[in-house]
């Protein structure tokens, strides 16, 4: 774009200056970012020093339009994003606040066991095992029970302990590990187990992160390893 002379041009130049570091009396506009408001200034800058004898072309003028709706757009879609963004997190929060205290079960190896109520679990199976057990280990590492499950088709087989030993001695409340073994296809591999737990307290997350579950053994999980959430 032409300017008449050297006077205009210059003024020009030093409006141009203002709008760009955000002193032209506009709040919302700074050196580091130039939004809708801004660029509508430079556009009005623009058509006031222009020449005269040589005036903005209409087509120009109408391509700068359409970039001024798009980038109000942009804005305003960034607005809703960012309230889409605030609700999410207010309905993380309502569902980790319904969490706390209830019992779930969770893709875990130890657990925190009441041994006067006993505690149900299942093993994860991906194909039919000919010999099933779980290895119940106190929190020294001591194998303190072997639960026999026979034989098991492919899929989730369901495990009771009663919180006792091999001797049929009620052990002590508290944590416990559990290791799942089948024999698939003649070799002896490792089971994962499904575990109850109980949650204490709930990490939110930050950046569109998960939430975390802080259960009451210490372990503390993403919300995706919960496998069911009971009472």
């Amino acid at each position: 774009m032409s300017v008449t002379n050297d006077t205009t041009s210059s003024d020009y130049l030093k409006s141009l200056q203002q709008v760009t570091s955000g002193k032209t009396g506009d709040s919302t506009t700074g050196a580091s970012t130039l939004g809708k408001d801004s660029f509508l200034q430079l556009l009005v800058t623009q058509m006031q020093n222009q020449n005269p004898l040589d005036p903005q072309d209409n087509s120009e003028f109408v391509a700068q339009l359409a970039q001024f709706s798009s980038l109000e757009t942009m804005q305003n879609l960034s607005t809703s994003v960012d309230a889409i963004g605030g609700m999410y997190q207010s309905s993380q929060a309502l569902q980790a606040s319904s969490l706390v205290g209830r019992s779930v079960i969770v893709d875990s190896g130890s657990t925190n066991v009441d041994t006067t109520k006993g505690m149900t679990g299942q093993v994860v199976l991906p194909s039919t095992s000919t010999v099933t057990s779980v290895d119940v280990y106190d929190s020294k590492g001591n194998i303190v029970r072997t639960i026999d499950l026979g034989e098991q088709k492919a899929g989730k087989a369901s495990f009771t302990w009663d919180g006792k030993d091999d001797a049929g001695q009620t052990l002590a409340t508290g944590n416990y590990s559990f290791k799942a073994s089948g024999s698939l296809d003649g070799t002896k591999t490792g089971l994962a187990t499904y575990l109850p737990a109980t949650v204490t307290s709930v990490t939110m997350g930050s950046a569109g992160s998960a939430m975390t579950l802080n259960l009451a053994n210490g372990e503390n999980i993403a919300l995706s390893k919960v496998q069911q959430i009971g009472i």
